[in-house]
């Protein structure tokens, strides 16, 4: 029976895909080892280490549905290891002995490190295609609300106006930021691992690293620079991007969580017949999908943590560091697959009230756009003294709920300096936006460059 929530039969679809629980599946990692070694025969064949009829033999078993997978665990169990029991099967699977030339020079990490990383490969096409779904997501919520005003908000309270475009413009920066991340690290993560028993390649004599570029080309990976057996940092970086990309949606999450409160009610998330509802209260619509990103994502950062405590290995190859990532690569892949198609629901189908957030800004008589009347009498009378006159003034619209732009204009230092449509002008918080607009369409340019 499923235990974890990612295998869980009644919460798997609320944290993790069923695409990237098959990527990480038992099934396609001892499949990704047999992928190796076909890999492995072939290359060695071409180069004359072993015989060609060994190779076609090789290659014709290495296929998942001709194995006992029963067998395989019992055997894993008793080794500590998935390797052996794979190439044990295959070397038996092969006519007239020649399965021996199977895992030739090999070792079970080279197996296993080079099928993580064609594992990665995988996943980090469905990452891409969800990140791009949430890119444009935003990118269209930007587009559309690069007018709308709404109050920008510090410490929870309103400070200043904003618009809703130039919100969701930071968070489609950053995902543009993730993407340029993520392709600088391809190069550096995509590379497989043969080295041998201590990575000098030794078993091979000079013909080592031919043979492990051969792999590689065979797999289309990368060759690596230098066996990397216990040098973890590919990994780590991987985890430490997921970390970034799934603390973005958190970050847009909690926002939507804010914007959905009854007193403030900007925002809603998409629309699902039941969903979100109260097992008491007939009236609540509550924003589940923000919750269940909001669930997942330090989860995910915690495994990244984990695969930096990797990184601690001892010598050439460790003793106990490495199987953590066993449990905390494909967690972390599952956990942020989940997180990111939950986002991309949100990003795509977000609903806006433009007038809520223009009656949200009223709430306060004028007091949003407080800096801009400071601002205004700043080249008058002085900044500071400009400060704390219309300090004062905020204090008397809170303590009488009069307007702001009232009481500016009974002020006599304030007449002097302003007239009342100067103040009309001040106290209209769509005059006071800065440069919102220019931004998005400077990060919307960016997006649609591919940048």
């Amino acid at each position: 029976m499923p235990a974890s929530a990612i295998d869980s039969t009644i919460f798997r679809a609320m944290f993790a895909t069923e695409p990237m629980r098959r990527v990480f599946s038992d099934g396609n990692r001892i499949q990704k080892y047999l992928d190796f070694e076909a890999a492995l025969a072939r290359a060695e064949a071409r180069l004359g280490i072993i015989p060609r009829d060994a190779a076609d033999e090789i290659g014709r078993h290495c296929d998942l549905g001709q194995f006992d997978m029963a067998a395989l665990v019992a055997e894993t169990v008793a080794i500590g290891v998935p390797v052996q029991p794979v190439v044990n099967q295959l070397v038996r699977l092969c006519r007239d002995g020649l399965g021996e030339w199977c895992h030739f020079g090999a070792t079970t990490q080279d197996v296993m490190d080079t099928a993580t990383i064609l594992q990665i490969r995988e996943a980090l096409a469905l990452i891409e295609a969800d990140m791009a779904g949430i890119a444009d997501g935003l990118a269209r919520l930007a587009r559309a609300h690069r007018d709308t005003v709404m109050a920008g908000r510090s410490y929870l309270q309103q400070a200043i106006p904003t618009t809703f475009g130039h919100k969701v413009a930071g968070l489609l920066a950053a995902f543009i930021r993730h993407r340029q991340r993520l392709a600088e690290i391809k190069p550096r993560l995509l590379v497989g691992q043969f080295g041998g028993a201590v990575g000098t390649l030794a078993s091979l004599g000079d013909r080592g690293l031919a043979v492990q570029s051969a792999l590689m080309q065979e797999l289309a990976l990368g060759v690596p620079d230098m066996s990397w057996h216990s040098a973890r940092d590919r990994i780590a970086e991987i985890g430490a991007f997921l970390g970034l990309l799934t603390a973005t949606c958190a970050k847009l999450a909690l926002d939507v969580k804010l914007l959905m409160q009854t007193e403030v009610e900007e925002v809603s998330e998409p629309s699902v017949p039941g969903r979100g509802t109260s097992s008491t209260m007939p009236q609540k619509r509550n924003p589940v999908i923000s919750a269940l990103i909001g669930a997942a994502a330090p989860l995910v950062r915690q495994h990244a943590g984990a695969l930096l405590e990797a990184m601690v290995e001892d010598h050439e190859r460790a003793s106990g560091a490495w199987q953590i990532e066993w449990v905390a690569v494909p967690e972390i892949f599952c956990l942020s697959a989940g997180v990111l198609a939950h986002t991309r629901l949100l990003a795509q189908g977000l609903s806006v009230d433009p007038e809520r957030m223009r009656a949200n800004l009223d709430l306060t008589r004028g007091l949003v756009t407080a800096e801009a009347v400071t601002m205004a009498l700043a080249g008058e009378i002085g900044r500071h003294h400009a400060h704390h006159l219309v300090a004062d003034i905020s204090r008397q619209v809170a303590a009488t709920g009069r307007p702001l732009a009232d009481l500016l204009a009974e002020n006599d230092e304030v007449a002097r300096c302003l007239d009342r449509p100067a103040i009309a002008r001040l106290t209209d918080p769509a005059n006071y936006i800065g440069a919102a607009g220019d931004m998005i369409d400077r990060v919307l340019a960016l997006y649609e460059a591919g940048t």
